[in-house]
């Protein structure tokens, strides 16, 4: 499967958000390491990948009632 990254600045364009707001607000919260964005190389740098990120953006139609986000990146059903 391939995707498009983009770096903040780039995403902060797609989405009409500004790069602050998504770096102290949305990072960790609503856009998660390893599903919606990661870090190559184990560097600071950040590569968001847009299609996951347009999807929690939409919203998902099969969405379970209860995800619990876990620190790998992945979701427990609850």
């Amino acid at each position: 499967m391939a995707h498009t990254y983009l770096t903040t600045e780039e995403l902060s364009a797609r989405i009409k958000y500004d790069v602050r707001t998504i770096r102290q607000q949305l990072n960790d919260s609503v856009l998660l390491e390893g599903k919606h964005y990661i870090k190559p190389f184990g560097r600071r740098k950040i590569l968001y990948l847009w299609e996951a990120v347009e999807e929690e953006m939409i919203g998902r139609k099969n969405a379970p009632e209860l995800e619990i986000p876990m620190a790998n990146g992945e979701v427990c059903h609850g």
